[in-house]
């Protein structure tokens, strides 16, 4: 299924691009143009990552418009992503630039969220890319088409469907390179040595411009600059994700342990591609040619 568009995206033709050997990388001949491709060596990474952490998210962001190709937001519409998306508009002059949006819409998002991705685009006048699993437009298309509760009965395969799948052809089809993620150390778990930049291992490269920030950081951003945020924050909860797995949270407690409240499980898969997902597409291609061996010895046999 294609993306769902809500405003008109414009498009930049690109650039071309020098190879630099010194640095690992290929640079642009025009910061403004845009780069066509972005090859970190190891060095040069870490070499990065070393000056990044030093800068301001603003400055962090500013990097990564005149360094990065292909450049786009992935947010479930948190405070961190809220704040980001805030921080880009306030840029000024030829560093003024709209950084597409791309949301997984997984249909068990809360209304409340709903509500939110349509303030944020009025707001900001930012086009959102809303992907849903694949062959669903509605929860009933979900159910009939998975089963009911398939959170309950298969969280694997549900985060699968709903976000690993759905997010790999955002990534496809909008040509992604690199992504602003709203991810920062202060949530804990996986994500306490976070780096400001990453580099998978099929190139995407992610960046986390507020690695650094403490929660009361971005809550004091979100008030002083009248961000538009969700309105469960009020209700208690820190993480908003499905409705099915996020409950608010008790003071003190960690950011993130109202997500997935009792289980062993603190990431959806989508920030972890060396996860049991990788594992879980393994067993089901395994699955399928087993069964693609068993019927064609079934027909040996008949014959």
């Amino acid at each position: 299924m294609s993306s769902q568009l809500f405003d008109n995206k414009e498009q930049y033709p690109p650039s071309p691009t020098i190879q630099s050997e010194e640095s690992g990388y290929a640079s642009a001949t025009s910061s403004q143009d845009g780069l066509t491709e972005v090859y970190f060596s190891k060095p040069h990474l870490k070499f990065i990552n070393a000056q990044l952490q030093k800068l301001e998210p603003q400055d962090i962001l500013k990097w990564c418009i005149t360094t990065l190709p292909g450049l786009y937001q992935t947010t479930a519409f948190g405070l961190t992503g809220l704040v980001t998306v805030d921080m880009l508009s306030k840029l000024e002059g030829p560093l003024k630039h709209n950084i597409d949006l791309i949301f997984l819409d997984t249909l068990y998002h809360f209304d409340e969220t709903y509500a939110l991705v349509d303030r944020v685009r009025r707001r900001y006048g930012t086009p959102v890319h809303a992907y849903k699993p694949a062959g669903c437009d509605t929860a009933e298309e979900f159910s009939r088409k998975h089963g009911q509760k398939l959170w309950d009965t298969n969280d694997e395969l549900y985060d699968y469907v709903a976000k690993v799948e759905p997010a790999e052809r955002a990534y496809s089809e909008l040509q992604v390179k690199a992504v602003l993620t709203g991810r920062r150390r202060s949530q804990g778990a996986q994500r306490g040595d976070l780096d400001i930049v990453e580099v998978t291992e099929d190139g995407l490269i992610k960046i986390n411009p507020l690695a650094n920030w403490s929660f009361a950081e971005v809550k004091a951003y979100v008030d002083a600059n009248n961000v538009p945020y969700n309105e469960l924050l009020n209700q208690g909860y820190k993480s908003v994700g499905d409705w099915h797995s996020t409950q608010p949270v008790a003071a003190g407690e960690d950011e993130r342990s109202g997500r997935w409240k009792g289980k062993a499980k603190t990431e959806c898969g989508i920030h972890n591609p060396k996860s049991r997902y990788a594992q879980f597409l393994q067993e089901q291609e395994l699955k399928q040619q087993q069964e693609a061996l068993s019927n064609a010895l079934e027909k040996i046999s008949i014959a």
